[in-house]
Order: structure tokens, then sequence, then C-alpha cells
């Protein structure tokens, strides 16, 4: 009797022990998984901002031909690493991340390929591709928020 009271406090003991071990690794993984998806938020929303103010630069400054300012915006989108970012987001990012991410790529695109045909920055035609990127930027921002487990802003 002795013996099998000692084995099965063993057994309790190991069975507790690598439950509590799975346990940990589990909350572990879930932490690094966070840490991941806000690594890759951080940099896709880093490199829309800066895509925003080169192509805004862009449009600026003068160009001597419309193939000239095309070209110069288009590069200037390139330069920034977005095109990276992207498909790092779209590798982790949950769906809902995705499509909002998604949506403020495209509104970036549209406001690049207006630049490109010759809109002036302050424009009256400029005006409603810059409130559909903020709106989407924004958008985008909450569904990471919500993700990351961050509370809202409230301020946009």
């Amino acid at each position: 009797m002795p013996l099998l009271s000692t084995l099965s406090g063993a057994v309790i003991g190991i069975t507790a022990t690598l439950i509590a071990d799975r346990n940990r690794w589990q909350r572990e993984e879930v932490r690094h998984a966070l840490e991941a998806r806000r690594e890759v938020y951080t940099e896709f929303v880093s490199a829309l901002k800066a895509a925003g103010e080169e192509i805004r630069a862009v449009a600026l400054g003068d160009h001597m031909s419309e193939s000239a300012r095309d070209s110069a915006v288009r590069e200037a989108v390139r330069g920034t690493g977005i095109y990276t970012a992207s498909e790092r987001l779209w590798l982790v990012g949950p769906p809902q991340v995705v499509a909002a991410g998604n949506e403020a790529f495209h509104s970036l695109r549209a406001i690049r390929d207006a630049y490109a045909q010759g809109v002036a920055v302050g424009s009256a035609e400029e005006a409603p591709l810059i409130a559909q990127r903020r709106t989407a930027m924004a958008q985008m921002r909450r569904v990471m928020r919500e993700d990351l487990g961050v509370g809202p802003l409230g301020i946009e």
C-alpha cells in the first residue's frame, strides 16, 4: 500500500508539472505572437505614413513633364518599404486587420495615382481622397488596437 500511494503521488506530481509547463509554454506563445503582430503593425503604419509624406513632398515639387512626375511619385512610394510591410501584415494579421490595412493601402495608392496625374496638394480634387485615407487609417488603427488588446483612443 505505501508503494502504491508513493507511485500515485509521483504520477500526480509529474502530471501537474507537465500541465503547468504546457500552460506556461502556451502563454509564452500567445505573448510572442502578440509581440510579433505589434511589430508588424507598427512597421506597416509607419511605412504608410512615410509613403504619404514622400508622395506629398514629390507632389509639391516641380516636374518637367507628366511622366517625370508619375515616375517620381511611384518611386517615392517604393522607397518607403510599404510593399514589404504590407506582405508581412498579410502573413501575420487576422482577417479584419488585413482588410483594414488593405483599405488604408489602397486609399494611399489612390492619392499616389492622383498626384501622379497632376492633382495639386490642397486642391478640391485632393480633398475627398485625403478624407477617405483618414477614415481608412482610423479604421485600421482601431482594429489593430482591438487585436492587440489596447482600448480605443477616442480622439479620431
